[in-house]
């Protein structure tokens, strides 16, 4: 029996028709295996190490929280591994992050459909992909958001999700002084002045995946 040498593909995702969906495109390319799903972080690095994958499909926002901070530790446990993130989160916000931890592609779900096969076939082959609308960068200064420093970023995120003070610190493993210290930078950034407003514009931008939230 010949060796099945397909690129072999882990899915992950909080939502299981977009699961579905990608596996049946995989499938009907047929030059991929896809070995795995799951739409939890907390999973993942076990996957990875059982079925050691060629590429992971990565939503940034799976059921049990933020995957963007997981990136180096998959990549920890399996160097070899390309990381393609696919997510609603504004690419100027959050390419640039992925790829700096180490991630090989970011591509926007509103593009997956035309480009999903290209991007892993670029990123198997030690190449890297972005989203063709992401063209030469942000605008001049680029959105508020874009602006924050990553546990900046952490800390909206978790903020977004209705977290109080005292457990997006635990959660970051921070004090609650640090954490309030963080707010203050943001409102700074975002030019708000309360935390009712902060709290108001953080949930905005996850219940929107990600868009620039308006003042």
């Amino acid at each position: 029996m010949a060796l099945d040498t397909r690129p072999r593909i882990l899915l992950a995702d909080d939502h299981q028709l977009v699961r579905m969906g990608l596996r049946q495109m995989l499938i009907a390319d047929g030059g991929f295996v896809v070995v795995a799903e799951t739409d939890s972080g907390t999973q993942l690095e076990a996957l990875v190490r059982e079925h050691d994958p060629d590429v992971l499909v990565l939503d940034l926002q799976l059921r049990d929280g933020s995957a963007l901070e997981r990136i180096p530790a998959l990549l920890a446990a399996a160097p070899h591994l390309a990381i393609l993130v696919l997510s609603m989160h504004d690419q100027r916000v959050y390419a640039e992050r992925c790829i700096k931890l180490g991630a090989k592609g970011y591509l926007m779900k509103e593009e997956a459909a035309a480009l999903v096969v290209d991007a892993i076939r670029q990123v198997v082959s030690g190449g890297t992909f972005t989203s063709p609308s992401l063209g030469a960068g942000s605008p001049r200064g680029g959105p508020p958001i874009e602006q924050l420093s990553d546990r900046e970023l952490q800390v909206f995120e978790l903020t977004g999700d209705g977290l109080p003070t005292r457990a997006v610190a635990a959660r970051l493993g921070l004090s609650e002084k640090t954490v309030e210290a963080h707010k203050a930078n943001i409102k700074k950034k975002l030019g708000i002045e309360h935390g009712t407003e902060l709290a108001r514009l953080a949930m905005a931008w996850r219940e929107t995946g990600g868009a620039t939230p308006k003042a």
